[in-house]
């Protein structure tokens, strides 16, 4: 078995739709990014790449590369699943950690674990996810965007 860690993090920007974990919430604003900008999946898939020793988000999917302008990032979480499996790994669990001041994230929890867990292919058991605020402290506290961090389990088929 091994693990990966990832971690990002996107400033809110207007005009955009917020999408983490693959689910639309309803907010004022969205996440400045190439794709979706949806930090959870894109820490979940850092996490997988790394446990997995298979590079990272930025060279699957650059931000150079206009195939990824506003894609899903659900997308880039189905690439990873099936590269793991054609790698031969299996994924075990995934533990996923929302930091953001608001909007407020209890709501929205069940079902990005299911849309995460459906496109990961694993049980909805398998899939964590939890949100804490900075208690108004640094750039999350002050309302200018979230952060997401996750880690990840995979191993050999």
């Amino acid at each position: 078995m091994r693990v990966g860690i990832g971690y990002d993090v996107h400033a809110f920007v207007a005009g955009r739709p917020l999408v983490l974990g693959g689910v639309a919430i309803p907010y004022a604003q969205g996440l400045d990014g190439h794709s979706d900008a949806d930090a959870v999946i894109h820490a979940v898939v850092d996490a997988l790449l790394g446990a997995a020793a298979l590079g990272d988000i930025g060279q699957h999917f650059p931000s150079s590369d206009p195939r990824w302008r506003d894609a899903p990032s659900t997308d880039f979480l189905a690439y990873t699943r099936d590269l793991l499996a054609t790698e031969g790994w299996r994924i075990g669990n995934v533990d996923v950690t929302i930091v953001a001041e608001r909007p407020k994230m209890i709501p929205y929890i069940p079902a990005m674990r299911a849309r995460l867990a459906a496109t990961l292919g694993v049980p909805p058991d398998a899939v964590s996810v939890k949100a804490t605020t900075t208690d108004r402290l640094g750039f999350t506290g002050r309302g200018e965007g979230i952060a997401a961090m996750a880690i990840a389990a995979v191993q050999r088929d």
